[in-house]
């Protein structure tokens, strides 16, 4: 199993436990929770069930979705050994029927109980939570049992069951956020599969992939990275195709509101206000749409963040996931692309662009291999991009600002090539202005270090000294 080895030592000791254990696991779709769980406790699951998926009950509307929960629920009790009986009439009789069946079959050990995609077993009016309360509360906390559940529907992991103050507050006795794979971790697993990609490409796969094994594990032997885009998007019958709409409605109950707010935020790499949210959108700045953004982040798909010098007023919503933006950019609402889209457009003006941007977010998401590279992995530091205006149409924007409690402010400029980056006389004298409006706008202990991010390094000329700090490709894939 490639990394996730934090994350597999620390069930193991929750499983070598004596005392009950509520095991929450959640991050965003794809990511690797359920294969985690199957791995580390392969052989010792007594009892499994997933719930089924909303967006197939969708396409079934003749049966309401929570009988069908717990016609599904009946099915595993009896595939994993229950005597036939009737389908459960509630969930306070499906978890009943559930207890009844580990009893029968209890022999001292360990019992690992494994509710997969447990969001999606609580369907609306359904009672869901008064069972699982019931079961937890009055049977499984008192014996040498292990629930674990797992959801891609993270805020509704943190609303219902970590943050919950009902019947289940505080009953979450560990949570687990599976993060997306780093860098390094995506090198690891092709090399295990045999695939052979240079690190410049690697990179590229993440910023369409964003390090979600799932997609990742599609690559092929023996294939450039545009033969495999293509392959995943633009040929006839394109294994992703339908993904992004999936992944909505697997996760959101609101999924045409959530797709409306990232298809704004994918507009502008900088992110968008609350304020100028609302206006993009159509939807009004209250309760509805703090729950949605909430749940964005929640999700991994989003990030909240202050721009540097500025107060919590001007709080930015950006977009983070490489999947969607790819998909909005490229894939959808497109007419007819060729088969091979790609690898025919592979160096187009279009395409590079779109590189340029997309490199900036999987830097936003290797903040602590940046930090590693200049040291400061111990130092307390926040980060952010920011954007100056000097006038109605004059101004500056840097791609990345990392200010420090050690007094230094990294101003770093991200550029992705596919060789040296050179700078000129032009290049240096823009550094030299932008580094004058930082200046002004931090405190006089503070210095501030230019920082150039890129892919194999900087020219070696007369300028190349513009730069305190410069951070390669291969600093990314360190940790």
């Amino acid at each position: 199993m490639i990394g996730r080895d934090r994350e597999a030592e620390k069930l193991i000791e929750l499983y070598d436990r004596k005392d009950a254990q509520f095991v929450a696991i959640y991050g965003r779709r794809r990511v690797g929770k359920t294969y985690l769980v199957d791995e580390v406790l392969k052989g010792r699951i007594t009892f499994r069930h997933a719930g089924l998926s909303p967006m197939e009950l969708s396409e079934q509307p003749a049966e309401r979705p929570m009988k069908k929960q717990l016609r599904a629920f009946y099915y595993s009790l009896i595939t994993q050994g229950m005597k036939k009986d009737h389908y459960p009439e509630d969930w306070l009789e499906a978890f009943f029927m559930l207890e009844m069946f580990l009893q029968t079959i209890d022999d001292g050990s360990r019992q690992v109980i494994f509710f997969d995609e447990l969001p999606w077993m609580d369907t609306p009016k359904s009672g869901f939570i008064t069972g699982l309360e019931a079961f937890w509360n009055s049977w499984a906390c008192h014996r040498n049992v292990m629930v674990i559940v797992c959801g891609s529907a993270t805020s509704w992991i943190q609303d219902k069951l970590i943050n919950n103050h009902g019947g289940l507050y505080g009953r979450v006795t560990y949570e687990i956020k599976l993060e997306p794979f780093t860098l390094r971790e995506c090198e690891s697993l092709f090399r295990e599969r045999g695939v052979r990609l240079s690190r410049y490409d690697i990179v590229q796969s993440y910023m369409i992939f964003g390090g979600i094994p799932y997609y990742l594990n599609y690559f092929q032997r023996g294939k450039s990275l545009a033969q495999i885009v293509d392959e995943m998007f633009f040929q006839r019958g394109a294994k992703l195709i339908t993904e992004y709409d999936r992944l909505f409605s697997s996760i959101f109950s609101n999924p045409e509101m959530m797709k409306t707010i990232v298809r704004v935020l994918c507009t502008r790499s900088k992110g968008f206000t609350r304020k100028e949210l609302s206006g993009n959108t159509g939807y009004s700045d209250g309760g509805t749409l703090t729950k949605a953004l909430s749940a964005l982040i929640a999700s991994d798909f989003v990030i909240k963040y202050i721009p540097f010098g500025c107060g919590k007023r001007d709080e930015h919503y950006k977009l983070i996931d490489p999947f969607c933006i790819f998909y909005l950019r490229f894939v959808d609402k497109t007419d007819i692309l060729p088969d091979m889209f790609w690898q025919q457009n592979t160096t187009s003006q279009n395409i590079n662009t779109w590189r340029g941007y997309a490199f900036e977010n999987v830097c936003f998401n290797h903040i602590e291999q940046i930090k590693y590279a200049l040291g400061i992995s111990g130092v307390s530091a926040a980060y952010s991009a920011w954007t100056k205006r000097t006038g109605e149409e004059g101004g500056t924007q840097i791609d990345l600002i990392i200010s420090r409690k050690d007094n230094v402010v990294n101003m770093c400029e991200i550029k992705f090539y596919s060789d040296l980056f050179a700078v000129d006389k032009n290049y240096d004298l823009l550094l030299r202005h932008r580094r004058t409006l930082l200046n002004e706008e931090i405190p006089k202990k503070n210095i501030v270090h230019a920082t150039l991010i890129t892919t194999y390094g900087i020219k070696d000329n007369e300028y190349r000294w513009a730069f305190d700090n410069v951070i390669t490709l291969d600093d990314l894939f360190e940790k």
